[in-house]
């Protein structure tokens, strides 16, 4: 395992391991499984769905992710099929001219904690070897559906490559008391992790002796932060079998939506109460007047 760098060379990689490349000068890493014979198996937008209306961030990490349309290498580079996210590219095409990662598992956790980035390792074990993450990879790309919809935050290429990797899944909607509204990947609980870190800190100013003080107790919280969504620490998480997992993400889906409704039920008030709040105010005023 690299302390400092996890990048290889196509030589060192073999079939069942999550690879990742960085795209727009760092910014981002994107994820996927190698299958052997120079093919990858990612993550992405569903083939129908178009940029317009989507988070910025997503379309780009879509558009860059996406499969060439005439690669000259493999004539079955950019497999889709039209309801799912999961796509079948060459190696070539999955790195768009950027370096080779590969992902740790199993990582100490002060091993962990010393990654400034989020994305390049996790404490969980990898779960029945190379065969099983692609057996899961291959179910996902050849079943409408795959792997759901896409989210940057929620259910990213990350995501993917670490469910195929061990096979576990947040056990409800929203995740839970450990991440909530977090997925299970490393770079989106950074990205969040940043700002709150800034947040949450402010607290503690008074404690903070000068700038040095409040840089120490703001990179604490960020790797707190980090440290408990990490896959390997969370207890919201589930083994699901990759033949179950449609089933799964319904099941989800259909909380979400439950919980939407109950929550949009409790924040509109009464209609009685509301009519009363706004008879009170004139039958005082006109007891005033006379």
């Amino acid at each position: 395992m690299g302390l400092l760098s996890h990048r290889v060379e196509r030589s060192e990689i073999k079939a069942g391991d999550h690879i990742y490349t960085w795209r727009a000068g760092y910014a981002y890493s994107h994820h996927g499984i190698y299958v052997g014979g120079s093919k990858v198996v990612h993550f992405t937008r569903k083939k129908e769905a178009g940029a317009a209306g989507l988070d910025s961030a997503i379309a780009v990490s879509s558009l860059l992710s996406q499969g060439s349309d005439e690669c000259p290498t493999f004539p079955d580079c950019g497999f889709q099929l039209p309801d799912s996210g999961v796509v079948l590219t060459c190696l070539d095409c999955f790195l768009r001219g950027g370096a080779l990662h590969r992902f740790e598992y199993g990582a100490p956790p002060a091993v962990f904690l010393a990654k400034l980035r989020g994305g390049t390792c996790t404490t969980a074990p990898a779960d029945g070897g190379a065969d099983a993450a692609v057996r899961r990879a291959m179910h996902l790309l050849t079943q409408n559906g795959g792997f759901g919809d896409y989210d940057v935050f929620e259910n990213n290429c990350e995501d993917f490559a670490l469910y195929c990797k061990t096979g576990l899944l947040p056990a409800a909607a929203g995740a839970g008391a450990d991440g909530e509204g977090i997925g299970r990947s490393g770079q989106a609980a950074s990205a969040v992790g940043v700002p709150l870190a800034a947040l949450l800190s402010t607290p503690f100013k008074l404690l903070a002796a000068g700038p040095l003080g409040m840089a120490a107790v703001t990179a604490g919280v960020y790797c707190a932060g980090r440290y408990i969504t990490d896959i390997g620490v969370r207890k919201d998480v589930v083994k699901v079998e990759v033949e179950d997992l449609a089933a799964h993400l319904g099941w989800r889906r259909a909380k979400a939506e439950e919980a939407a409704v109950k929550k949009q039920q409790q924040q509109q008030p009464a209609p009685g109460k509301k009519a009363s709040s706004r008879l009170l105010p004139l039958k005082r005023k006109r007891e005033i007047c006379v």
